[in-house]
């Protein structure tokens, strides 16, 4: 993996359509909205492309305007805690929920984490809101939908793990109504939409397939230890949990990466 720096040092030297691939190394825009959810696990299951990870939150840049997925060949927005319209907080969102929309229009390949998945819903014409059963948090099953099954990137998870695995979940937000013309992908008991697709390969996923054990069992203390307390776990029950699931996990993040870079060298129809 090559990791390419972020503002200020572009990665491509000639413009190129979106969705072009580059011939050895795709290059794979990394949009980072705080330093708690980086790509984790999802870095070595892209290995062979070439990272350029922004941190617009540390001051980096994000490229805007029609141009902007020029020279790129996959785009990856990840989670944070934040609001996906909480733009007085956060204020590159707009220029993040415009890539969004800019990959899906044109074809290019995307995955957008548990907030990235909301800022696509929200990119391209879907709802999110406070969910409105409370966070959904911890090691929890999700199921594929009959479009999922024949679906890129949740098919390629449904073959390794049949129609229903086991996914880290750290989130009080969801998306409530999908973007027009959206698949829905997978579900949960908790909420609906755990996985969409908008246009032909621009998925967003709402749990989180690159999490560390580390990072989760953190983020679990954190924010989520009274809620598990409530539900009938506990943050030690997660922690025996995500260590007896660590070879399947790892093997979800590589699915995602594998399934995204594999969109991204396929021809545009």
């Amino acid at each position: 993996m090559e990791p390419v720096p972020g503002a200020g040092h572009p990665v491509r030297a000639a413009a190129a359509p979106p969705g072009a691939v580059s011939a050895s190394h795709p290059v794979v825009l990394v949009v980072e909205h705080e330093a708690a959810c980086g790509l984790g696990r999802l870095g070595p299951a892209l290995t062979g492309a070439r990272l350029d990870v922004r941190r617009p939150w540390a001051g980096d840049v994000l490229p805007t305007g029609r141009d902007a997925l020029a020279g790129v060949d996959a785009l990856v927005v990840l989670g944070g805690q934040v609001a996906a319209w909480d733009d007085d907080v956060a204020p590159w969102l707009p220029d993040t929920r415009a890539l969004l929309a800019r990959a899906a229009s044109a074809g290019v390949a995307a995955l957008g984490v548990c907030l990235g998945a909301q800022l696509l819903a929200l990119a391209t014409g879907g709802r999110v809101e406070r969910g409105a059963a409370g966070p959904e948090a911890g090691l929890l099953p999700v199921g594929a939908t009959a479009a999922g099954r024949d679906d890129a990137l949740v098919g390629a998870v449904v073959e390794v793990f049949g129609e229903r695995w086991e996914a880290p979940q750290a989130h009080g937000d969801a998306v409530t109504a999908l973007p027009p013309d959206a698949e829905l992908l997978a579900s949960s008991d908790l909420y609906p939409v755990q996985a969409l697709r908008v246009g032909e390969r621009a998925w967003g996923v709402q749990y989180h397939p690159e999490v560390t054990p580390a990072d989760l069992l953190g983020w679990l203390q954190d924010h989520h230890a009274e809620l598990l307390a409530a539900r009938g776990s506990s943050v030690a029950e997660q922690r025996a949990a995500v260590a007896e699931a660590e070879p399947a996990l790892a093997r979800l993040a590589a699915v995602h990466g594998r399934a995204l870079l594999e969109a991204a060298l396929e021809p545009s129809r």
